[in-house]
């Protein structure tokens, strides 16, 4: 489902059960937000926060080499930081204030507006309920999370190999041109509230992001996340060009140790992901939790046992990418699909992204360094689509709401929402790859993209960065 417009205030609605006796009417205040809502999403974000720093950064930085270590903590620690205050800047009132339906405007710059320091009033952004605000700073720290890990995750395709400072102006570029837009184009709306009768819900609909006009569905960012991210490293891998030995030299993880560490810790702040999104403490949240937990479970054994048969010797590393499939695919369908969905989903995508991250991998022949494009394009493309399906009440989905103004829900069938999901995919794909390479293009103009080939060979971590991360 999508996330929430901001609005900046609720009106103030007439009382719904007023004193029998009251001399006069009087207008109910404007509802305020549940503490355990606030409670709720302000926790759901300081785990999505630790899903990049420290889980990302352990999980790319024990599979790269140990001279590139430290290299791949600094791009997932910085780049994290830099997009939180570009968000704050800009990003958030270009994908979640009304504009047009590719990109919102500018009322939020600098994040104005969400706080009136004279008057000590707090502006609302709304929920996936009527009359159920949140308190917009909260909104906008979460979906903040969001943007900088979705960056961060493009890292792993380019490691080893790319200038620190080109690292730095490609994300400026790429989050300001695709996330932004993408974002905007498949969560935004004007909010529960804003549907007040069937005569003008056309005009309210028509408000809205192109990609939830059509009706696509994407609960924690299927699309806008992993297709998004995984598409534009994929892109990068190939400007880039192969890392120098690569099929040639040993490229081996130096520490399955901490990638294990990284993976358990992202699979823990993956609840505030996903079950967050519910932005409520309901059951959408619940119904979300559960099948992250259960899906991530079902894929880590998929992949451990077809990289069993296969290879006939069940590995760490398959597991923990077993783990990290499972929870990219879960990621649009988590609210979206019921428990049946969650197996189904969680059983297929640990195949399929082990033949993403082997066979596909072949085919394409780049160098894609941590396997970003096989496990979560390919992972975020099969749940995108498997969303589409299993969210049928006849399959165990919750179905979606069809009318806001009546607050019921349906489903338009399976070939109908299939193609509709299919059709977000395909708009994703095209966006991010074109963005992706005029941005990696362009940077590779302006300052150039990589090393000096004795500077790769010598590491990153003391040629970049003057630092190593172990006493060797």
């Amino acid at each position: 489902m999508p996330k929430r417009a901001n609005a900046t205030r609720f009106p103030p609605l007439l009382g719904a059960a007023l004193l029998a006796l009251a001399p006069a009417l009087a207008c109910a205040e404007a509802p305020v937000p549940n503490k355990g809502d606030t409670a709720w999403m302000l926790t759901s974000t300081a785990f999505v926060l630790m899903m990049s720093v420290p889980a990302l950064a352990l999980f790319y930085g024990g599979l790269v080499r140990t001279k590139n270590m430290l290299s791949v903590l600094m791009q997932v620690f910085v780049g994290f930081s830099l997009i939180t205050v570009l968000w704050c800047i800009y990003g958030y009132s270009l994908a979640f204030t009304e504009g047009n339906s590719i990109v919102g405007g500018f009322s939020r710059l600098f994040l104005a507006g969400t706080f009136n320091s004279a008057t000590g009033e707090y502006s609302m952004a709304a929920t996936f309920s009527r009359n159920t605000p949140l308190y917009e700073l909260v909104y906008v720290a979460f979906q903040a999370t969001f943007a900088a890990i979705t960056c961060c995750l493009i890292l792993g395709s380019i490691v080893e190999r790319i200038k620190f400072s080109a690292v730095l102006l490609f994300l400026v570029l790429w989050f300001t041109f695709s996330y932004i837009p993408i974002a905007h184009m498949v969560w935004y709306w004007p909010g529960p509230d804003a549907f007040t009768s069937s005569a003008t819900a056309d005009a309210v609909s028509a408000r809205a992001g192109l990609i939830w006009q059509w009706g696509a569905l994407d609960f924690a960012g299927g699309t806008v996340v992993h297709i998004n991210a995984g598409v534009a490293g994929l892109v990068g891998a190939f400007v880039l060009g192969k890392r120098i030995g690569h099929g040639r030299e040993p490229m081996a993880p130096h520490n399955l140790t901490l990638t294990m560490v990284g993976a358990s810790l992202l699979w823990f702040g993956w609840f505030g992901f996903n079950a967050g999104s519910a932005l409520e403490a309901n059951g959408s949240a619940a119904l979300a939790f559960m099948n992250t937990y259960l899906a991530t479970a079902c894929a880590v054994l998929s992949w451990m046992a077809a990289e069993w048969w296969l290879k006939g010797k069940p590995s760490m590393l398959g597991a923990a990418s077993g783990a990290v499939a499972g929870l990219v695919a879960i990621t649009p369908a988590a609210g979206n699909v019921g428990i049946p969905g969650a197996f189904v989903i969680g059983l297929g995508v640990g195949v399929v992204c082990l033949w993403g991250v082997t066979g596909l991998k072949r085919l394409i022949r780049a160098d894609d360094s941590l396997d970003v494009f096989g496990v979560h394009a390919v992972g975020g493309i099969f749940g995108a689509l498997m969303t589409g399906i299993f969210n049928a009440p006849s399959l165990g989905g919750p179905g979606s709401t069809v009318d806001w103004v009546k607050g019921t829900t349906g489903y338009p069938g399976m070939a109908a929402q299939f193609l509709i999901q299919l059709k977000a995919v395909c708009l994703v794909l095209v966006w991010t790859a074109v963005v992706a390479f005029a941005a990696f293009y362009l940077v590779k103009l302006l300052i150039g993209l990589r090393v000096p080939e004795e500077e790769e060979r010598e590491g990153l971590d003391i040629t970049s960065h003057g630092e190593r991360a172990y006493d060797l």
